[in-house]
């Protein structure tokens, strides 16, 4: 059973972590998302907000990695399945699949879908690897957990930056 605690103290919390981002002390906080086989990292300042995947409309004559449109809170978003994208399997549909709003920052409504979210990561914890040479520059940058696992580095900048992820016609 979940610890009850008042909502003062939630909302002191909350303005805590607010304060100490703000200041830069969140700077070593990613978010971990799987997508297809691979383990993701995106800075929090990025990476937006995390919904349970919407009815997507489907686009014809799109790429097939183009999941389709989603209508979020009377926004359109243009979705792309990373794990399709990198030429890996199609997301599945399931209760896990979630969707990444990544584009706001950058002034783009662009969203990310990923098999799941695996919550917060602390960059300390992690231990610099070789770069991936077989996927593009804006996710080479490879870290190690202590399971011996990697994660791969997103750079949503770039990526919304890449012309291949930019052109979806087919």
């Amino acid at each position: 059973m979940a610890r009850k605690i008042s909502l003062r103290q939630f909302q002191e919390h909350l303005a805590a972590r607010l304060s100490s981002a703000a200041r830069g002390q969140a700077a070593a906080g990613l978010l971990g998302v799987q997508a297809g086989s691979r383990l993701w990292l995106l800075n929090l300042s990025d990476s937006g907000e995390i919904i349970p995947s919407p009815h997507l409309a489907p686009v014809p004559l799109t790429k097939p990695w183009f999941a389709g449109i989603a209508n979020i809170r009377g926004s359109l978003y243009s979705v792309a399945d990373l794990s399709a994208f990198l030429g890996g399997d199609p997301t599945p549909y399931n209760a896990n699949v979630r969707l990444l709003l990544v584009g706001t920052r950058y002034g783009s409504n662009a969203a990310l879908l990923v098999n799941r979210s695996l919550g917060l990561k602390n960059l300390e914890t992690l231990t610099p690897a070789e770069p991936d040479a077989s996927l593009p520059v804006w996710g080479r940058e490879c870290y190690t957990d202590g399971d011996g696992r990697t994660w791969h580095k997103l750079n949503l900048k770039e990526l919304l930056a890449d012309p291949d992820f930019m052109q979806i016609g087919a």
